[in-house]
């Protein structure tokens, strides 16, 4: 015999729900007792989209089991109200902001490097390999796949809403509250490694003759080895960082 609950989701999180179901409270039929968690990653809205679950008028974690006739209520991120103390379900946060992003997200990937945030990205990254990596490296998943934010091994996750990656760096840096924290031009945006300032005499050999004219500052990754130095994209970057 079926149970019945109605579920009510706020906000961005009806981003995932069919037209019928957002914004209004809706009936679910189910058998058993699920846990919530499983119950709203079923209606496709990952669970960590969610940061606020109410079983009536009662924090609950995702392990709480619905029962029939219950009412739930599903919130995202509140960026204005501290609800720390009724909080159930949101992991603990992370000691810094750092980020591992799926194969769609590549020039996302460069510009978060520019503003200096430790950001993993390869495109042949598989989903199993996305997921250990942000959950044994304490990283945050950047993903357009609903799907890879629904594995038990990601507990720190977001899904890109935005197609063009301007906006896309825009909606991350809003979501996880990162216009403070810019250090740029201090990762290599080959490979993410460390950029650290170098005497011309030790990279001259990888500097091209025109450059030597203008160029005095040099700057080299430490992983990858590339060498950087102030040229004609500078100007357009410390613009676009402005802008943000």
């Amino acid at each position: 015999m079926s149970s019945r609950a109605v579920l009510r989701f706020y906000a961005e999180l009806n981003d995932f729900l069919p037209p019928e179901k957002r914004q209004t409270a809706f009936s679910h039929n189910f058998f058993g007792r699920p846990s919530v968690k499983d119950m709203i990653e079923s209606l496709g809205v990952p669970h960590t989209e969610v940061d606020l679950i109410l079983a009536g008028d009662q924090s609950v974690d995702f392990n709480y089991r619905v029962n029939d006739g219950d009412r739930i209520s599903v919130f995202p991120m509140f960026e204005a109200i501290d609800i720390s103390e009724v909080l159930k379900v949101r992991p603990e946060p992370l000691r810094e902001p750092r980020f591992v992003l799926d194969t769609h997200l590549g020039k996302l990937a460069n510009y978060l490097r520019m503003l200096g945030f430790d950001t993993l990205y390869q495109n042949n990254y598989d989903d199993e390999t996305l997921a250990r990596i942000s959950a044994e490296q304490g990283r945050i998943l950047l993903t357009r796949d609903r799907g890879l934010l629904k594995r038990s091994l990601v507990t720190h996750g977001y899904l890109v809403r935005a197609d063009d990656p301007y906006e896309q760096v825009k909606e991350v840096l809003q979501r996880f509250d990162l216009h403070d924290a810019f250090k740029p031009f201090r990762r290599c945006m080959r490979c993410n490694g460390e950029l650290f300032e170098t005497a011309f005499e030790e990279v001259k050999e990888q500097v091209p003759p025109r450059v030597r004219k203008f160029a005095c500052e040099y700057k080299r990754c430490s992983e990858c080895g590339q060498v950087y130095w102030k040229g004609s994209h500078y100007k357009a970057m410390k613009e676009f960082i402005g802008e943000l």
